[in-house]
């Protein structure tokens, strides 16, 4: 039997949960912002020469849906126990995620359009950037939590910690996946 209270989330974790709520609030936001701008420009969305490469986007889609894996693995590594394998993880997952935004900065740089070249340009770069300020974010987080939960006198509880941080990983990755299928897929 279980002390009472033992299957009840931390309040950490209840924040977490609570602050990724108003992420979704957040980025409801810019979708219905996309939608509202793509009726009303009826056919001329995009406009003639502000194009995007969907294909080259859908292989760092992967990457980063390969990086919710690999953060799993990690927590999963540590709540065994195996600290050397949760490291190694959680650092391929800062890898990955590096990667996506590393290309993203690549993407913007190649684009013949500015953010203020019409209605699609300024909410592309508006939903790609705030996605993009997450992951960055992301990345900050965990590479914190990574550097606290594995000092040698943390008292820090090591496999929630990463558990918590991968909520929000996820919740980035899934984000993007449906940021690709509306921006570059449906358009």
């Amino acid at each position: 039997m279980q002390p009472a209270g033992a299957d009840r989330p931390t309040p950490l974790a209840v924040g977490v949960v609570l602050w990724l709520a108003s992420e979704v609030m957040f980025f409801g936001g810019l979708f219905a912002a996309w939608f509202t701008l793509k009726a009303s420009n009826g056919d001329n969305w995009p406009p003639p020469g502000e194009e995007i490469d969907a294909a080259r986007m859908a292989i760092f889609t992967a990457v980063l849906i390969s990086s919710s894996f690999t953060i799993h693995f990690a927590v999963s590594a540590e709540e065994r126990g195996n600290r050397s394998s949760s490291i190694r993880w959680l650092a391929l997952t800062i890898v990955l995620g590096l990667a996506f935004l590393v290309n993203e900065g690549f993407e913007w740089a190649g684009l013949p359009f500015g953010f203020d070249a019409s209605a699609f340009s300024t909410i592309f770069y508006l939903l790609t950037g705030f996605h993009g300020a997450h992951v960055l974010g992301g990345l900050i987080i965990m590479l914190t939590v990574g550097w606290v939960v594995f000092s040698r006198n943390s008292k820090v509880p090591k496999a929630e910690s990463l558990r918590i941080t991968s909520f929000y990983w996820h919740f980035v990755d899934v984000v993007w996946v449906i940021l690709f299928f509306v921006v570059y897929v449906i358009q």
